[in-house]
């Protein structure tokens, strides 16, 4: 058994200046029992603790470090700026060029606004969305998650699902009378919302790829749908990216789809693991952002100088390494492995992926949606966490998050993870 002395010494104080310990609550460790750990350091595609037990690491801190954990262009970057300036609540060179990069990139993004966090990237697409159609209501799906303003806390995903909360106190009825919830790969759910609400919908916000019911991807014909009742209706489509965003592609879940959106968010990977968030869109939609238009939207440490530079070097890197097939073709050696395992072991997994994103739902049934999704055994999942961590693997604490391979992930780390499965199945299997 691995020592956790060290990280539960850390909760026990932790308990006692913060709430819950955690200043996230995922990271409670609510949604799989026992005591989070606390990290001291990570390289590549390693995380070691408190007490200096070193884990392959599937979370990558939710998401951006595809690239792994310290790697030198990354690294280099934030060192150069840190030695130049840390923030300066003004204009820089760095954000020029990162919204340069974005808009290169992504199919449809003509201007970018870049904020500090995904909760504030979707918060202004929204208002954004409010602003310029001139309506107040917006269609949110049932499981996903865009990060914790009021009007998004309505059966949500992420957290929300991990602690068994759909929506939260704090909310007020009048946030949350603009919410309308749709079932998520179901396009009927979305017409009857439409019908009900004429002229009334200002924006559908959507992850392409869900990542916050663990991974859950839209259909293409679904999305070609939405699409089209959106323009039909005049309502604006974004696509949360935040997760899926330069993870699942270069170009990102859009491209893949050849689907264009009105307006996009963006976090995790745009600020190599440092604090960012961006929204954009068509240019005569953003044209509604103060200083040019009525929409106000402002933050002290938008497009911070580090941050800004973490992501352009990460940007940069998948750019001239174009690593997606490597890192796609690891995460499917790992979701057959655990097919393959559980099958041998008679237990019921569905294993879904998209690009280097998957989720090991316990479920005899494919997951497709929220009902499917929670329709899971959580008990199980609770078993095979930490039968994973006391082999040296470290998976997102809920069985509704992501797992993220990134470029550090080799073959050792692969044959470590699934060697580690197999006797995890074992375990679990009794």
């Amino acid at each position: 058994m691995l020592d956790f002395s060290q990280s539960n010494a850390l909760f026990s104080r932790a308990q006692n200046v913060i709430p819950g310990g955690v200043n996230s609550p995922v990271r409670a460790f609510k949604g799989v029992g026992g005591t989070p750990l606390f990290f001291e350091r990570a390289e590549g595609a390693y995380l070691f603790d408190a007490d200096g037990n070193r884990f392959v690491d599937y979370v990558g801190s939710w998401g951006p470090f595809i690239l792994g954990h310290g790697h030198p262009s990354v690294r280099e970057a934030i060192h150069r700026q840190t030695d130049l300036a840390t923030s300066f609540g003004a204009p820089s060179r760095l954000e020029v060029e990162l919204a340069e990069l974005l808009t290169g990139l992504i199919p449809g993004l003509e201007l970018v606004r870049l904020v500090s966090s995904g909760t504030e990237a979707t918060m202004s697409a929204v208002r954004v969305a409010r602003g310029f159609t001139g309506r107040e209501k917006f269609i949110k799906f049932e499981g996903c998650y865009h990060g914790h303003g009021d009007s998004f806390l309505i059966k949500a995903g992420s957290g929300m699902l991990t602690h068994g909360n759909p929506s939260s106190p704090g909310v007020t009825s009048g946030a949350a009378a603009d919410t309308l919830v749709a079932t998520f790969n179901n396009i009927a759910s979305v017409r009857q919302l439409f019908d009900s609400n004429p002229g009334e919908i200002a924006a559908v916000i959507i992850e392409p790829v869900a990542g916050n019911m663990g991974v859950v991807a839209a259909t293409p014909e679904f999305l070609l749908e939405l699409r089209d009742l959106c323009s039909k209706h005049g309502t604006l489509l974004i696509f949360d990216e935040v997760m899926s965003g330069f993870r699942v592609a270069l170009r990102g879940a859009g491209s893949i789809y050849g689907i264009t959106p009105d307006l996009y968010t963006f976090g995790k990977i745009i600020g190599g693991g440092l604090p960012v968030g961006a929204y954009g869109g068509a240019r005569a939609v953003l044209e509604v952002v103060s200083p040019l238009g009525p929409v106000y939207q402002a933050g002290t440490l938008s497009g911070n100088p580090l941050a800004v530079a973490a992501g352009i070097a990460t940007l940069r890197t998948l750019i001239e390494n174009n690593p997606y097939q490597q890192i796609d073709s690891a995460a499917v050696t790992i979701a057959d492995a655990l097919r393959a395992s559980a099958g041998r072991h008679g237990i019921p997994l569905q294993v879904n992926r998209v690009g280097s994103m998957l989720t090991a739902f316990f479920a005899a049934e494919p997951v497709g949606d929220y009902a499917s999704a929670v329709a899971s055994s959580t008990a199980q999942f609770a078993t095979f966490f930490h039968a994973m961590l006391q082999r040296g693997v470290y998976l997102p604490p809920s069985q509704f998050e992501a797992w993220f391979v990134s470029m550090a992930h080799g073959d050792a780390e692969i044959e470590l993870t699934i060697q580690a499965a197999e006797r995890a199945m074992q375990e679990l299997a009794g």
